[in-house]
C-alpha cells in the first residue's frame, strides 16, 4: 500500500512538471535558454 502511495506522488510531480513545461513553451518561454545568445547552440531565439 505505501508503495502505490509512493508512485502515485511521483506521477503527481512528474505530471506538474510536464504541465509546466508545456504552459512555459506556449508563453514562449524555453526551458533549457537563459536567453544568452552567445552561449546558445540549439538556435532557440529566431
Amino acid at each position: 500500500m505505501g508503495t502505490a502511495f509512493v508512485v502515485l506522488i511521483l506521477v503527481a510531480m512528474v505530471a506538474a512538471i510536464v504541465r509546466y513545461m508545456i504552459k512555459a513553451r506556449k508563453r514562449g518561454e524555453h526551458i533549457g535558454c537563459g536567453g544568452d545568445c552567445g552561449s546558445c547552440h540549439g538556435g532557440c531565439h529566431k
